[in-house]
């Protein structure tokens, strides 16, 4: 199973790395809810579910390792 290791952000990007080595990014835009925060609210997030998902609670989000990679 694919499971998120690292999370970081980078000129209006979200980059995911994941356990395998692989690492993903896509635009915070493609994410409406994230693309509204603040810098200290995306930055306020936890991985949980053993990696499977990313969740920010003051901005309602959450994202799953398999909805990154799709």
């Amino acid at each position: 199973m694919v499971t998120i290791k690292t999370v970081w952000f980078e000129r209006g990007n979200i980059f995911v790395e994941f356990n395998d080595g692989r690492i993903f990014n896509n635009p915070i835009n493609n994410y409406p809810n994230l693309s509204k925060g603040t810098i200290n609210e995306i930055n306020n997030f936890q991985i949980k579910g053993n990696g499977r998902w990313i969740n920010w609670e003051e901005l309602d989000e959450d994202l799953s390792a398999e909805g990154f990679l799709a």
